[in-house]
């Protein structure tokens, strides 16, 4: 209550609506993301006193969240790279007719999610905090394999394909300076390849770029002849998506306010692991990638929850779990703040403040998404002649304002044309992205484990918790066999049966 009273003061009301209409506008650019953002105004904090100038950064970074979900949906175009998978399912349910559906969706699923984050903050910040400490390296590299393996149900068809495609992400990852021996790998005597080639880039290729060239013979009209009249019925969720999504919600948060705690692991990863996981529990998986409205749910959920989760390792040991929170704890040591356990009682006002005004920037933004859906719908009705030609601009602008570098540019089309080819081998783009994401993760913390077991892999099962992802990895490319050889039985026997 007494970090109500700081989030509805005037000041850090005005700072804090300020702050998640920027990040949702900032979001909905292709390429934008809310580490460029913050980056371009953290100046501006430094007149303000620390919790306003906290309030607005969080605020820009959670409605960013809200933002890059609706380019995914409507236009292909992952916003930030944590919303690559909701191109999956957001974009077929929006071609076909069900955009207002899947955006209602993306908003009540990023709510929830970021409540549920909220009160785990609240009521688990201690406990979460120590479970945090009981991951070592083994645990963190045991997770993220099991993390790759499921990655291979991210892909509609072949399980064997999906496997590649996680291969090949995770070579790409190897690109640039090694961390440990700091010399260069796979760069080809490329200086701008030393410092890796950047996920918005790698996402905006695959995934908008890809799907520019897939439609570029289309006729002017075509978004035009799928979407028809926008009606106010098209604005509400259709019957049975909120049962059947129940159970994609509670997960997706589960996932989203672990993976949040996890220092480095951060939303993108929840969002990756919830759709996996959706996918895999679900009776009928072919529908994902079709227009699930599960596959929606489940990993908007967890991006809002890990990214409210995200600010507990930051404020509560100084951790930063990701890009976007190690410029939130620049913020505070700007402002003579260092976080750590004894924050809660040094700076009380400033921490439960900010809490209070996660709540108070969630409702701000359903608020102002909520009237805005018909004109998210509307983006479809645009010719595609006009529509993606500008949105492309808009992708070069966001990832040259990344590292101001042409070369980066370069990467998006590069990246463009390959997933085109992707698509046209049927090949899944999305199991590349999350080897990507992971695979420099697993080097580092397969390293880290034998340094510390002087060589011996036996670490990886005499850890408890290692040992508990290790078997259920195992236990998951069983299944993926199994499923293989059901597959290829049946198609025996309906070859002989004719």
């Amino acid at each position: 209550m007494h970090g109500f009273t700081i989030a509805f003061q005037l000041d850090n009301l005005m700072w804090a609506a300020f702050g998640v209409f920027m990040g949702n506008l900032i979001g909905v650019l292709p390429g934008m993301g809310a580490l460029a953002a913050i980056s371009i105004l953290l100046p501006l904090t430094y007149a303000m006193t620390p919790t306003a100038a906290l309030i607005m950064l969080a605020g820009m970074y959670y409605g960013s969240q809200y933002g890059g979900g609706i380019t995914s949906i409507m236009l292909n175009l992952p916003g930030t790279a944590s919303h690559a998978v909701a191109c999956l399912d957001g974009n077929p349910l929006a071609r076909n007719g069900k955009a207002g559906s899947a955006l209602f969706m993306l908003m009540f699923s990023s709510f929830l999610g970021a409540t549920f984050g909220i009160l785990a903050m609240i009521l688990f910040s201690p406990w979460l905090v120590q479970l945090a400490f009981e991951f070592g390296p083994a645990e963190y590299f045991s997770m993220m394999m099991l993390g790759l393996l499921a990655g291979a149900t991210l892909a509609k068809g072949s399980a064997v394909k999906g496997v590649a495609m996680v291969v090949v992400g995770l070579i790409l990852g190897l690109i640039g300076t090694d961390v440990n021996s700091g010399i260069s790998r796979f760069d080809f005597g490329v200086p701008e390849l030393q410092d890796g080639l950047q996920i918005v880039a790698l996402a905006m290729g695959l995934f908008g770029v890809a799907d520019f060239l897939k439609n570029i013979n289309r006729g002017g009209g075509a978004h035009t002849q799928v979407l028809g009249r926008v009606s106010t019925r098209s604005l509400r969720p259709q019957k049975g998506d909120i049962k059947a999504s129940r159970g994609a919600l509670m997960r997706g948060t589960g996932i989203g306010a672990a993976f949040g705690v996890l220092p480095g692991t951060g939303p993108t990863i929840a969002s990756f692991i919830a759709y996996a996981t959706e996918k895999k529990v679900a009776r009928e998986p072919h529908r994902f990638g079709r227009g699930a409205i599960e596959g929606v749910a489940a990993p908007e959920a967890a991006t809002s929850a890990a990214t409210q989760t995200g600010f507990i390792p930051t404020l509560s040991l100084g951790i930063p779990g990701d890009p976007v929170m190690a410029l939130m704890l620049g913020a505070l040591i700007i402002h003579g703040i260092q976080p750590g356990p004894q924050m809660v009682v040094e700076h009380a006002d400033m921490f439960w403040g900010l809490i209070a005004s996660f709540w108070v920037g969630n409702v701000l933004l359903l608020l102002l998404n909520l009237p805005l859906i018909s004109v998210w719908i509307r983006l479809l009705s645009v010719p595609f002649r006009h529509l993606y030609p500008a949105a492309l601009f808009f992708v070069c602008v966001g990832v040259y304002s990344t590292n101001n570098n042409l070369f980066d540019v370069g990467i998006v089309l590069l990246f463009g044309i390959v997933g085109y080819l992707l698509m046209r081998l049927r090949f899944e783009a999305a199991p590349l992205l999350l080897g990507f994401v992971l695979g420099p993760m697993v080097e580092v913390n397969f390293r880290r484990a034998l340094l510390l077991s002087r060589g011996d892999p036996m670490i990886f099962v005499d850890r408890p918790i290692s040992l508990a992802f290790i078997i259920a990895a195992v236990l998951l490319i069983a299944g993926l066999v199994y499923s293989s050889w059901r597959s290829i039985s049946r198609a025996g026997q309906v070859a002989a049966a004719a």
